[in-house]
């Protein structure tokens, strides 16, 4: 279903976003984790793309099992990184024969480990790269993809702000971009302060950008992985409650992961109230904790926190 559809369907979204697995015992871990996150019914999946593009036919094979599977819908990512026009034309081909509908366009991060030179890629910035998806769009006429106004496009945002753009103004100018370049809709990274995603919110409204905003939440499930989360969002604040509470731990692991469940369903759970369009979970391949904050909030399914609305297009 094209991500337009969603959003007119459901007053707010849920979604969950994987990796592609490296290893055999990581695939394990995956699919299990997905078998055991379907039941939650979520309106979509995101499958991320390494750095680089390094996992570019892991990220493809994942995509097409999931949506072969026909249980959820998968959005892959898509970066700027590494790549060439014809390159992302191929990629995007293929998604459409496959019928994959929607696309998140990212700006993406260089390869690990080794200079790379972005002079040489064809798209610098993810505006770039949504203007065209949308050429892409237009060219075919919707030919081989699901819908007939072709991808769908979800781009980030950065609710604390953007780590290579420490002017904030100039942040959402080019946020706004890549909305009027032909984004349906933003996707947050990660944040543990509400009053950070209200505050982006209403700066997003100042600006004019109309677009429906899915709130990134992520569970903490142990202190290692707090110090991974700054590292991997770049700039990730956590708020003093959450430290204190962290520390009154004592470094018991089972305390420190009630803690982090117990804050991303009180995240949830306020989000809710304050009527956000979406909330996207990174679950870093497990479902655990996805599930117990879903068990918190008092629902068996994405659904029961849903009442459907007629489609207006």
């Amino acid at each position: 279903m094209h991500v337009r559809d969603l959003f007119d369907i459901y007053p707010t979204t849920f979604s969950f976003e994987f990796f592609p697995p490296k290893t055999p015992e990581a695939a394990e871990q995956l699919y299990q984790s997905i078998a055991e996150l379907e039941p939650l019914k979520p309106q979509f999946v995101s499958i991320t793309y390494g750095a680089g593009g390094s996992t570019r036919g892991l990220t493809h094979d994942l995509v097409v099992r999931i949506k072969d599977r026909g249980v959820l819908d998968p959005f892959p990512h898509l970066t700027c990184v590494s790549h060439q026009e014809g390159e992302i034309a191929g990629i995007l081909e293929r998604y459409a024969a496959a019928g994959i509908g929607n696309i998140i366009a990212l700006g993406g991060d260089p390869p690990l480990g080794a200079a790379h030179d972005r002079s040489r890629d064809a798209f610098k910035y993810a505006t770039d790269l949504v203007r065209f998806i949308q050429r892409f769009n237009a060219r075919e006429g919707g030919r081989g993809i699901a819908d007939k106004r072709g991808f769908g496009i979800g781009v980030a945002g950065y609710p604390e702000g953007h780590p290579a753009t420490p002017n904030r103004m100039k942040e959402m100018d080019y946020l706004k971009a890549k909305v009027d370049a032909g984004a349906d809709y933003i996707c947050t990274q990660l944040f543990f302060n509400n009053h950070d995603f209200y505050d982006f919110r209403d700066r997003c409204g100042l600006a004019g950008i109309k677009v429906p905003i899915v709130a990134g939440i992520m569970p903490i499930t142990s202190v290692g992985g707090m110090a991974r989360m700054a590292d991997m969002a770049q700039g990730t604040r956590f708020p003093a409650p959450l430290i204190r509470a962290v520390n009154r731990a004592g470094g018991d692991p089972e305390a420190v992961r009630r803690v982090g469940i117990h804050w991303a369903t009180e995240q949830c759970r306020d989000l809710l109230d304050h009527n956000v369009r979406g909330i996207h979970f990174y679950t870093l391949n497990r479902s655990t904790a996805t599930r117990e904050v879903f068990l918190n909030l008092g629902v068996k399914d994405s659904s029961a926190l849903m009442p459907a609305r007629k489609a207006t297009h």
